[in-house]
C-alpha cells in the first residue's frame, strides 16, 4: 500500500470538499480492522491509513493530492505564481520583520491572522476550480498548481510566525 492513493484508501471519490469528520469516520470505519494488533501482518495497512488520513485532514496536502491525482503538474514541474505575488511577499516580510521587533506578540498575532486570512482567500479561489477539474475542465490544473504554490508561502509564513518556530532557523 505504500504510495496508495489517499482518497482510495479511506474510500473517497477524489474532491477537494472533504470534511474532517467525514475523513475521521472513513478513518475509524477502517483502522479498526487494519490494527497490527488484531493481525500482525496489518501494520502495511495501517500505516497506509494513517498516512491517508493525515494527508486529506491537511487541507494543502489534500489539495496537492487531488491535484496529482487529476494529472495536474506538481510543484516541482511547475513553479508558477500569481503576478506580483513574490515582490507583495517581501514587502510584507520586510514589514513583518519591522512590526515583530516593535511590537512583539500581539503583532505576531495579527500578522498570523493576516496570513490564515490568505490562506483562507486561496482555500476559497481553489474549491471552485477542483469542481471545474473534476468535472473534466483540465484547463484549471495549471491555474491550480499556481494557486497551491503560493499557498505554500503562506504556509510557510504562518509556520515561522509560530513563536515556537526554531529561532535558529528563522528568515525574520
Amino acid at each position: 500500500m505504500a504510495g496508495a492513493d489517499p482518497f482510495d484508501t479511506l474510500g473517497f471519490e477524489p474532491r477537494f470538499d472533504l470534511a474532517s469528520a467525514e475523513i475521521e469516520r472513513a478513518y475509524l470505519a477502517r483502522i479498526a480492522s487494519a490494527h497490527p494488533d488484531r493481525d500482525a501482518d496489518s501494520a502495511g495497512p495501517a500505516a497506509a491509513l494513517n498516512i491517508a488520513r493525515a494527508t486529506l485532514l491537511n487541507a494543502e496536502r489534500r489539495a496537492n493530492a487531488l491535484l496529482a491525482r487529476l494529472g495536474g503538474p506538481g510543484p516541482a514541474d511547475d513553479k508558477s505564481l500569481p503576478d506580483g505575488f513574490l515582490m507583495e511577499m517581501m514587502a510584507v516580510r520586510g514589514e513583518i520583520e519591522g512590526a515583530i521587533a516593535e511590537g512583539g506578540d500581539d503583532v505576531r498575532r495579527a500578522w498570523e491572522a493576516w496570513a490564515e486570512g490568505r490562506r483562507a482567500g486561496y482555500v476559497d479561489r481553489i474549491t471552485p476550480l477542483f469542481a471545474r477539474a473534476a468535472g473534466g475542465d483540465r484547463s484549471v490544473l495549471t491555474e491550480i498548481r499556481t494557486g497551491l504554490n503560493a499557498w505554500r508561502y503562506i504556509e510557510r509564513l504562518i509556520e515561522q510566525l509560530d513563536p515556537d518556530y526554531d529561532p535558529a532557523r528563522a528568515d525574520f
